[in-house]
């Protein structure tokens, strides 16, 4: 793309206007202006012809490969020229999901063997933001015109969830479940995996007595046992339109992202296997499951994948897909919202089908709005009439919860701020209780 430059314009300004008034005052030198007109249009071509064309030029756009939420970084714009360098400006195109810091162009700071200029752009949301377009322009060598060009880009920058809450919550939840010395706390008693032989004390049951070292021992030994270990672990999380909403400035899809680390985290450190999984109108991803504290990392950077959506959710093809692909028996953890039983009709039949193999627990996040609206004391009938509808949807909501329960599923309804602590919460009591 080529146009004038500013000082094309006040050229063709400063000769229009004598021009303009010649051709008044006498008219038959009208051919004055023309000539101006016609020179300033020469001017224009040769500057054009002179300058550097694109085939010289070559740009390249650098940006980190992840950043956390609300980080801060630098984006590197390097340009040169096959032989002697003009001076450029750029500017680059980004998304929603990053801000800049003092602006998203300027002119290049001219190097060895070309030009740079270091952008900085502070990141708002998670997913995938990207950095599409790259805008570049320099002046002719009279200055008479501007030759610019958009160069596509594919550089994409990774925006983490801000784990920092979440591993210091998830220091704190070990931390009840540790010895004095630091060490996990082995619970006896509990679980499946054999652990040492101890003398039977009053109260045990039989079935833990090991009858054949008894008697080689000549006293009453009994097994005991403590929590098993490498239990699979499926995060699966909503992303449709109901799960978009916000909850206090945040969607609820990224609390749900927060919790899901955070069980992650526990998960990971205890032994267990872990794998994420999330849909909307049909799945979008699905990881593999991995074991082991140092594996934390790939899950919170599948996690970034897990895009904002605007389409409704349907439970049947995603969990439907999600127990075809899971061969032992797991704890699926269903973050999700619904309105109503009849929007929820068909998630009931699916979960009814997942029960019967696996242990399903439902993680939903309060309707603080619509309890406010159904607790506020009425005023006007308008009051009254918002308290019956929020009452009403709380109603059918809790229909929905009982309905799961009765199919055999674990709910958990918490506020925003408690969802992982109650999630991990729960999640220890399953091992406790030896369900997983």
């Amino acid at each position: 793309m080529i146009y004038p430059s500013g000082r094309a314009v006040w050229a063709a300004a400063a000769g229009a206007v004598p021009a303009f008034l010649v051709a008044l005052a006498l008219p038959s030198l009208w051919y004055l202006g023309l000539l101006w007109i016609c020179l300033l249009l020469a001017f224009l071509a040769v500057d054009t012809a002179a300058g550097r064309g694109r085939k010289s030029l070559a740009a390249s756009l650098h940006a980190p490969p992840q950043v956390g939420v609300g980080g801060q970084f630098t984006v590197h714009v390097a340009a040169r020229f096959s032989g002697r360098m003009p001076t450029l400006e750029a500017r680059v195109g980004h998304d929603a999901r990053l801000a800049p810091i003092g602006g998203t162009g300027g002119p290049l700071a001219a190097t060895g063997d070309g030009g740079s200029l270091d952008l900085r752009f502070q990141a708002l949301r998670r997913g995938i933001a990207s950095f599409d377009r790259l805008w570049l322009r320099w002046r002719g060598p009279f200055g008479l015109v501007w030759n610019q060009v958009v160069l596509p880009m594919e550089s994409k920058v990774a925006v983490l969830p801000d784990v920092r809450n979440a591993r210091d919550q998830a220091i704190t939840l070990l931390q009840r479940n540790a010895l004095p010395d630091g060490h996990a706390q082995r619970r006896a008693g509990h679980g499946r995996e054999f652990e040492a032989l101890k003398d039977y004390q009053p109260g045990m049951g039989r079935r833990m007595i090991d009858w054949k070292r008894s008697a080689r021992h000549g006293r009453l030994l009994a097994r005991e046992f403590r929590i098993e270990e490498n239990n699979n672990i499926v995060l699966a999380i909503d992303s449709g339109r109901l799960m978009c909403e916000p909850v206090d400035g945040l969607p609820k899809v990224d609390r749900a992202v927060a919790a899901a680390l955070l069980s992650a985290f526990i998960a990971l450190k205890g032994g267990d296997m872990v794998s994420l999984f999330s849909f909307d109108a049909r799945p979008r991803v699905a990881s593999g499951a991995v074991r082991g504290s140092a594996s934390f990392a790939m899950i919170q950077k599948r996690a970034v994948e897990i895009d904002y959506s605007n389409e409704e959710t349907n439970f049947t093809l995603a969990l439907t897909t999600l127990a075809a692909r899971l061969d032992r028996r797991s704890l699926v953890i269903i973050f999700t919202d619904f309105v109503d039983p009849i929007s929820a009709e068909l998630m009931l039949r699916t979960v009814g089908r997942l029960t019967e193999r696996h242990l399903v627990l439902f993680m939903m996040i309060r309707d603080v709005e619509l309890e406010s609206l159904a607790d506020m004391p009425p005023s006007s009938g308008e009051d009254v009439a918002r308290a019956v509808v929020a009452g009403g949807l709380l109603r059918e909501r809790q229909v929905v919860i009982g309905r799961l329960r009765l199919l055999g599923a674990h709910v958990i309804e918490a506020d925003h701020h408690r969802l992982g602590p109650a999630l991990v919460e729960r999640y220890l009591q399953f091992k406790r209780e030896d369900l997983l």
